[in-house]
């Protein structure tokens, strides 16, 4: 029956709990399309399945009008029991109807009692089947209204972000609600924006409920209520008796008739008062009163729930000082009724609700509350101001920011008490007259509102000292203003667009004492009549000139201006602390060296040449930051000075003063990197030293090993890093002197050995010494403290390990050494250790070498920092998609581990997915990062994280030419490309500081922006993946950028915020060139950004670009429908090879077979984890042509691009790669915790140790049988067993598959090349980690399995990363299993010979255009068995 179009009143509705299929329909009493559909019974999956047949000639009630039931289709997925997925309800005619119009779509309406749940660990093991699932079908103009006539319904309630959740109107559109929020995020086109909103991952994000959900703690929190036996008083005269008992606000209320609340009610305050366990009663609590006329309740509880639910709530009360009721965050209308029982309450927080005016408990009943003092109704989405709450005439504080106001009433003058009001985050642009006869006032917020000027009735407000006024629209402030308002002390004009500070006048400005103007437009200012002055925040304008009054100057903060000179009269003797970073300054006005209490000057990245002597020989300096400017020298110090910290890093001393020592002996922090020095001053003149420093920096200069005989005399040194000088040595007696040693950075020298006095260094915790040429292994490794050993890119051979090793031990790196061997007995001490970075070796073969030739190598380096975990992840991989293509990323959590792990996993499989769907870089690129924010579910509702993605391809319209970048980011995260020599930004930073047009969004939106230039003080950024509750301020919409690349392009670099905000491009680009070696050169750009300063996490990426004129020459052949990127495996599993894979490790990599994997769907099965495998595989127009260039080696299997299958020696099924730089690492903290001494996670290694192996990996081995499958005898499955103790080898409709922890994988020809295509290929090939690498489970007699990176701690975002969707497990009925394998067959061509070539359509339609892609059948391995049972691919909306 064909459907009309009703885009207007059209609704649809189809319930979970209809789950059969049913070809025809009945046609109800109105004439409207209803099918019978009967229940089905579905068991958990992993059991016998049975399911009820149902009859299927029920009958239905007649639907409303113009409103249809469609019938769902439900399929059983193929494959193994325990293997049951969700796939789509949308019948043809559906598909047909949604199609028709993009202003239609589906909602899902949840039930009040779904509670999300995480997923109970092992893949056989869901969640159980919820029932009060509802998908709608409407149009954008069907209303909450209609919606609920159809339902039988009261209302409809929106959520966002897992956050509260608000009751909609019933004139209000629920799908153009989610089509709006889609577009806000950033998605433009309607078909991708209809798609989007049917997809189960959006829950996260927005979901509605058809009933207010419970919350059962919020219920506790807000009111409890019961029956129980109840005494009054302490003596034995009263009697026990059954009464209603309520706990509500601040105190107890007992009813006088069982079950009633019409009789007389007893109210005991709580506040100050008792409540004490009966001990000799079970489940008994004594309520007290405070006072001398204290009343006493006993009240007997049935159950220990009830007992310690209300002990606990009650024990909150009675410890309040104040009769304080906090309501804030509740989703509230109206306030509980019993709460007016509380008539003692004086605060009242009410916060983040939804408060209405009508009701018993809405805003008209406030006033019933005779003692309210303060209440808070910030972000309540009011629209207008409440009037009655001018009636609460006891108010002494009032909020009610952030509330949309447009206008305050002239009631608000009836406040004559009041003293505290909060108007910020409104739309206000005047205030009443009224407003001015509030004489008590003092306090007053108009922060982030529509204000072009300052309002004149504040003249009148005499008792306010703060004008709080940043975020509006005042361009022009007059100071004669300001002097009318004798009353103001401290003036806040941040962020307002400020263009002129005018003096009209001589009047003296005399009150005014502190002064922000941050973040505005001023290119001149003059102060000089603020004689009073004492603070001053002007940083971030276009100042050229700045003028002060000295008088009573205390502090200075005038950075990123564009400062040549700043004239301040009188000398400001009171000044002591001053920030003129970031300016144009080439000297320092004479005034500075006269200032008698300067205690911290900063005149860091400016052009000064040369220091004053009288500064630096100053009295009273403490810090003095130099760095980045153009001096030559230091000069000499005359007499014992202050200092305790001096920056001079990139400047151009050759030398330091020779008694910069002994005259400044409280100096604890020297930094003097990038300079040119070749000596340091002796620490004393004599031989005994009194120097107190504690952090040395001497990074980047011409310093050789005589340099350490003078370090001798800093016995309290913490911190040396004198890393890329020119040592040979390093002195072993020296040190040894060095006993307080923590961390020691010696990289980039030359150094050969490492001397074995360090083992005198018992507090040493870092020891950093990669890029030398060190032979011997240090004697470090019996340090009580050591927890990071660096030692990469040098020339270890072996290693001498003690019997045992310290449990602070967290990260040893040892890759770069090309000639290192170590033994099984080394590995198995290195066992417990987070984090190991190893080489690989492989035996190389002529494949090898070809599908290795890729025109770029990539090189990367993470460095924690002084943070006890990393949050920073990157994505590397060379080669990706089908062709000669490459993706690189980098992701920074800030203080957040798991959103940029989750990113790392998935980020690549989502770019491989959307390149299915166009081929504009532009949509692409803005797809994946929109589809992985809302990928990471639940752990994205509060985290978030910057991230940046590369991609190296050729342009779709010429696959033969030359190849193009295309960069992606949001956040702090930055790629440079290097051309002739030159720096390329290819990035947008996207932060409030460095973006302008972000900074106004943000404010337009009604932000509160901190002082610290943060969003609700949360972020910096303006755009995040993640951070969904701050939503619309913070979006994950990205910027895009594709250059063209060319043979004058070296290579690229990609760097967290972190990495540039220490290391200039210019200075990165000249860092990697005189490297070249993309590891160490990564390797050297972490190691300066900590020499500089840098105590973040820091993660770099360096890829080397070979891209020359003649890079290509490949002729394309006739054109093949093979999609761009594969579809990803949808189960994590571990691969068993088979017995006949030739491909082997060297015996001498020491790695050996007992390392085994235990990997579980648990641990990345989960769907903030999981890869884009959930979103449907549609084709991309965009089909690549066979390369045949040397660039471009390719072989044919079963019309699949096989790199490296025609190298001699190889066979022709093989495909290989070379294993290389595997690191091993364990887990590191999972769980949020910012801690050292997290339990350890139950591993795989017999010792109960974790292994995890990184590997940079290029090749794997995996052989497809080609004849018949041999005996379980041949195939010898005992020694299987006995090398994969948590596998089994099984054969299943003639396919060899591999099962672990009761997954199983069927492995045909195209699955191994959408696999081997896919940059999370997990799956088979091994587990990407976090280099973005796959591990290779290479078949051989030394054996390496990975062990999931994705913690196994039931705890977290990794167990429940999105909100639990009810499941839906569906079987076809016996009746239609023969009609849909003919369909199926119909669509979906058998490749049943190595030769034959497989094709898929290239449409461009909407995905339920083509709802079953082409599946490949499960019998490429010819053998007997039953008949196949293809595996098909529809639109999963996921619901």
């Amino acid at each position: 029956m064909a459907m009309e179009d009703e885009d207007n009143n059209t609704a649809v509705v189809a319930t979970n709990t209809q789950t059969g299929i049913k070809k025809g329909g009945d046609v109800g009493d109105n004439g409207a399309c209803i099918d019978r559909q009967p229940d089905t019974v579905v068991h958990q999956a992993g059991l016998n399945q049975t399911a009820g047949r149902g009859s299927r000639s029920g009958t239905g009630a007649p639907a409303a009008t113009g409103i249809r039931v469609l019938k769902q289709r439900n399929i059983k997925r193929n494959g193994s029991r325990g293997c049951v997925t969700r796939k789509t309800r949308f019948g043809s005619r559906e598909r047909d109807w949604l199609k028709g119009d993009t202003q239609r779509g589906c909602v899902c309406l949840y039930g009040a009692t779904v509670d999300p749940q995480p997923p109970a660990s092992g893949p056989q093991a869901t969640s159980t089947p919820q029932t009060d699932l509802q998908l709608v079908l409407c149009s954008t103009s069907t209303t909450v209204e209609e919606l609920c006539a159809q339902r039988d319904g009261q209302g409809l309630y929106v959520q966002l972000h897992g956050d509260l959740v608000r009751r909609l109107d019933p004139s209000e559109h629920p799908l153009q609600i989610v089509y709006d929020y889609l577009a806000a995020m950033g998605y433009a086109d309607p078909v991708r924006v209809q798609q989007e909103a049917a997809n189960s991952d959006l829950s996260c994000l927005i979901r509605f409920y058809s009933e207010h959900p419970v919350n059962a703690d919020q219920q506790e929190r807000t009111l409890l209520k019961g029956v129980f036996s109840v005494r009054k008083g302490k003596t034995q005269l009263h009697k026990w008796a059954e009464r209603q008992v309520i706990l509500c606000g601040t105190c107890l209320i007992v009813a006088s008739v069982k079950d009633s609340l019409t009789g007389k009610m007893h109210i005991l305050p709580l506040v100050g008062g008792k409540v004490e366990e009966v001990k000799r009663r079970q489940h008994c609590l004594m309520f007290s009163s405070a006072g001398s006329q204290a009343q006493t309740y006993f009240v007997n509880f049935d159950t220990l729930a009830d007992y310690q639910r209300w002990h606990r709530q009650a024990s909150k009360v009675v410890s309040q000082t104040v009769s304080m009721v906090d309501l804030s965050c509740y989703s509230l209308e109206a306030v509980p009724e019993y709460l007016f029982y509380s008539q003692d309450i004086t605060h009242l927080n009410l916060r983040h609700n939804f408060m209405s005016l009508q009701g018993p408990g809405g805003l008209l009943n406030l006033p019933r509350f005779s003692q309210l003092k303060s209440l808070n109704l910030s972000h309540n989405r009011l629209g207008v101001f409440p009037e009655c709450v001018c009636e609460i005439l006891t108010l002494t504080e009032l909020n009610l920011s952030c509330n949309n106001l447009h206008t305050v009433p002239v009631q608000i003058g009836n406040l004559q008490s009041l003293q505290t009001l909060s108007l910020d985050g409104n739309h206000l642009n005047a205030l009443p007259e009224e407003l001015g006869g509030l004489s008590q006032l003092n306090s007053l917020g108009l922060s982030f509102n529509n204000f072009s000027h300052i309002p004149a009735v504040l003249e009148r407000l005499s008792a306010v000292d703060k004008l709080a006024m940043a975020g509006n629209s005042v361009e022009s402030l007059e100071l004669c203003t300001l002097a009318r308002m004798s009353h103001l002390k401290n003036i806040d004009l941040r962020l307002n667009g400020l263009r002129w500070v005018k003096s009209e006048s001589l009047e003296a400005v005399s009150q005014v004492t502190q002064l922000d103007l941050r973040n505005n437009c001023l290119d001149s200012l003059d102060l000089s009549s603020i004689c009073n002055l004492e603070t001053l925040h002007c940083q971030r304008n276009q100042l050229g000139t700045l003028t002060l009054s000295g008088f009573t100057l205390r502090m200075l903060h005038a950075s990123s201006n564009r400062l040549t000179t700043v004239n301040i009269y009188p000398v400001p003797n009171q000044l002591t602390h001053m920030d003129l970073s970031q300016n144009l300054l080439e000297y320092l006005p004479d005034w500075v060296c006269d200032c008698r209490k300067i205690e911290m000057l900063d005149v860091t990245h400016n052009l000064l040449s040369e220091l004053p002597s009288r500064l630096l020989n100053s009295l009273s300096l403490r810090k003095l930051l130099v760095g980045n400017n153009r001096l030559q020298r230091v000069p000499d110090l005359l007499d014992h000075v202050p200092l305790e910290a001096l920056d001079l890093q990139h400047n151009k001393l050759a030398e330091l003063p020779e008694s910069l020592f002994y005259k400044a002996l409280n100096l604890k922090y020297l930094n003097v990197s990038a300079n040119a020095l070749e000596s340091i001053p002796p620490s004393s003149q004599s031989e005994e030293s009194l120097s107190t420093l504690q952090e040395l920096y001497l990074t980047g200069n011409n310093l050789n090993e005589n340099c350490g005989a003078l370090l001798v005399g800093h016995q309290n040194l913490r911190v040396l890093h004198i890393a890329y000088n020119q040592l040979l040595s390093f002195p072993a007696s020296k040190l040894s002197k060095l006993e307080l040693l923590e961390e020691l950075n010696l990289s980039g020298n030359k150094l050969k050995t490492i001397p074995s006095t360090v083992s005198s260094c018992k507090r040493l915790h870092t020891l950093i010494a990669h890029t030398n040429h060190i032979t011997v292994f240090p004697e470090i490794l019996n340090l009580p403290e050591i927890k990071l050993v660096d030692l990469s890119c040098n020339e270890l051979t072996e290693i001498q390990l003690p019997d045992s090793l310290p449990a602070t031990l967290q990260e040893l790196d040892l890759t770069g050494n090309s000639s290192l061997m170590l033994e099984h007995k080394t590995l198995n001490l290195f066992s417990h250790i987070t984090t190991l970075k190893l080489d690989q070796k492989s035996t190389t073969t002529a494949g090898d070498s070809l599908s290795a030739s890729t025109p770029w190598n990539h090189g990367y380096s993470e460095m924690t920092g002084q943070r006890n975990k990393l949050c920073v992840s990157v994505l590397t991989v060379d080669r990706f998609g089908d062709g000669v293509e490459a993706c690189y990323g980098i992701f920074d959590g800030d203080r957040n581990e798991e959103v940029p792990r989750l990113l790392q996993c998935t980020m690549g499989d989502v770019l491989c997915e959307e390149l299915q769907h166009s081929s504009v870089d532009s949509v692409y690129m803005c797809n994946t990062f929109l589809t992985s924010h809302r990928k990471l579910g639940m752990a994205g509702q509060k985290l978030g994280a910057s991230a940046l993605l590369c991609y190296i391809h050729h342009e779709p319209s010429d696959p033969g030419g030359y190849f193009s970048l295309t960069v992606a980011n949001v956040g702090t995260c930055q790629a440079v490309l290097c051309r002739d020599g030159r720096p390329v930004p290819l990035s947008k930073v996207y932060s409030l500081e460095n973006c302008t047009e972000e900074m106004e969004r943000v404010k337009l939106s009604k932000a509160i922006i901190t002082e610290d230039n943060k969003v609700s003080g949360v972020t910096c950024c303006s755009r995040l993946l993640g951070c969904s509750y701050l939503s619309p301020w913070v979006l994950p919409k990205p910027w895009v950028h594709t250059e063209p690349l060319c043979s004058q392009d070296e290579f690229l670099i990609l760097g967290n915020r972190a990495l540039f905000e220490r290391v200039s491009y210019q200075e990165a680009v000249c860092t990697v060139q005189a490297v070249r070696d993309p590891r160490a050169a990564a390797k050297k750009l972490c190691s300066l950004a900590q020499s500089y300063g840098c105590k973040d996490n820091i993660g770099a990426v360096v890829v080397s670009l070979h891209i020359g004129e003649d890079s290509c020459t490949c002729e394309p052949p006739v054109s093949t429908t093979e999609p761009r990127g594969p579809p990803p495996a949808p189960v994590p599993v571990s691969m068993t090879p088979g017995p006949s894979d030739p491909a082997t490790l060297s015996s001498s990599s020491g790695i050996v077979s007992e390392f085994n994997s235990e990997t579980s769907a648990s641990e990345v099965g989960s769907e903030a984890g999981s890869t884009a495998s959930d979103e449907h595989q549609s084709t991309g127009p965009a089909s690549r042509p066979e390369r045949r260039c040397s660039l471009h080696p390719a072989t044919t299997l079963c019309g699949i691009m096989v790199p490296g299958s025609g190298g001699a020696g190889t066979h022709p099924g093989l495909f290989q790669r070379q294993p290389s730089c595997a690191t091993f690492s364990s887990n590191q903290s999972d769980n949020g915790l910012d801690s050292d001494d997290e339990a350890p996670l139950e591993g795989v290694i017999s010792n109960g140790s974790k292994l995890e192996v990184e590997v940079d990996i290029h090749c794997c081995a995996f052989q497809l049988r080609s004849g018949a499958p041999e005996s379980p005898k041949d195939l010898d499955l005992e020694k299987r067993g006995s090398d994969y103790p948590n596998g089994k080898m099984r054969r299943q409709n003639s396919v060899v598959v591999s099962a672990t922890n009761g997954c199983l994988l069927a492995v045909c020809g195209r699955e191994i090349a959408d696999l081997k295509k896919s940059p999370s290929t997990s799956s088979l090939f091994g587990k990407k980690l976090s280099n973005g690498s796959v591990v290779a489970p290479e078949d051989s007699h030394n054996l390496i399995e990975v062990a999931l990176e994705a913690p196994k701690k039931k705890s977290g975002y990794f167990t429940a990363p999105a909100q639990q969707d009810p499941e839906d497990q569906l079987i076809v009925p016996p009746s239609l299993e023969q009609e849909v394998r003919e369909q199926l067959r119909g669509q979906s061509p058998l490749v049943s010979a190595p030769s034959a070539t497989s094709t898929t359509p290239s449409s461009k339609d909407p995905v339920w255009d083509n709802p079953h892609p082409p599946a490949f059948a499960s019998n490429l391995v010819p053998g007997p068995g039953p008949a196949p049972i293809l595996q098909q691919e529809v639109y999963d909306t996921a619901l």
